[in-house]
This record gives C-alpha cells, structure tokens and sequence, in this order.
C-alpha cells in the first residue's frame, strides 16, 4: 500500500507526482468553490494524485454531470480509478496538455493539480492553451500554488500566464492548514 501514496511516488517521481503529501480538504474547498460545479455538465481535473480535489468535485457536481480526471503517473491513476466508484467519473491515464480528446467536449470548468513551478516551460504553456481550447466561453479554471513558491521566476510566469489566458483571475487568501501552506487562483473566461 506506501506503494502508492503520494508521498511515496513524490519521492520516486518528483516532477510526475508534484506534492510531497495529499491535500488536505481545505484546499480541496477552496479549489472547488465558485467555480460553479453544481451547473456543470462536464469538468476535467488535472494531475488528481490522491484524489483529495476529486472527492471534493463529486461532492458538487450535478447526478448528471461528468468529471473526467487526467493522470500522468500510472501508479496514481490506477489507484484512483480502483477507489473511487462513481459512474460520473471517468479516470485517464495521460497527460494534462491532451484534455481536449480526454473530455470530448467543451468543459464548464478545470481543477487543476499540476507542479506549475517545477514544470518545464513549453509544458506549462502546452498545458495551459490546451485548457483555454478546452474549457467553453464561460469556463472556469482553478488550480493551486504554495506561497514560498509564487516569488520565484517560475510562480510569476503562471500567475503572468494566467493573466494573459484568462479575463478576470483571483487569489485566494493562504490556507495554512495544507502541507505545505497553499493559495488558490481561480481563473474565469479564457481568452481565445
């Protein structure tokens, strides 16, 4: 079982896994909250890991709706799909720069888990225009960041990526309660 904990596969596979431990449900509130899960028919969430945001989405999302979440690590995915049975759930091994294919439609909303500041750059920019494609006029993006990191050259190039792929973008205050520490950016109206 220490096989597939986060904090195993963060050790084993630092720039796949991203977190040293799961989130913790605070974080997972906040990244869920105003993004408008309960109205949206499809949402896709990106790196879920352990699965902390992705109990948090289920817990929102409409009886009809669909989340479809995408994992890079294997180990990760294939824990996460043995775990969770829910039939609005749909479990993808692969990477997050393919969520268009992975959805198969326009998204109402993107959770988002991926280690923006270890990430090389072109994967970030990938990532990031493969979610403005994705996600419909109206759509919503919200992913996470540790404070310690958003000074560095790597968080001001997200929160600077952010800005220009998206009309209005948010920052929540720090939940302390995470290890580490974490903020949120909630991101609303890509632009094309």
């Amino acid at each position: 079982m220490a096989a597939v904990s986060p904090t195993f596969q963060f050790l084993r596979r630092p720039l796949m896994t991203g977190a040293v431990a799961p989130s913790s449900r605070r974080p997972a509130r906040a990244m869920t909250r105003h993004i408008g899960l309960d109205e949206a028919r499809l949402v896709v969430e990106l790196r879920p890991g352990s699965g902390a945001f992705t109990d948090a989405v289920l817990e929102l999302l409409a009886p009809r709706a669909r989340l479809v979440a995408i994992e890079l690590n294997p180990v990760l995915a294939e824990r996460l799909a043995a775990t969770r049975r829910d039939p609005r759930l749909t479990v993808v091994h692969g990477a997050a720069a393919e969520l268009a294919a992975a959805a198969g439609g326009p998204v109402d909303a993107v959770v988002s888990g991926p280690p923006w500041t270890v990430m090389p750059p072109a994967e970030r920019r990938r990532t990031l225009d493969a979610v403005v494609r994705a996600l419909a006029p109206g759509g919503r993006f919200t992913t996470f960041a540790y404070p310690h990191a958003a000074w560095t050259p790597p968080g001001r190039r997200l929160a600077a990526g952010l800005r220009a792929c998206f009309r209005t973008v948010e920052r929540t205050s720090v939940v302390w309660p995470n290890v580490p520490p974490a903020f949120v950016y909630r991101a609303v109206s890509p632009r094309r």
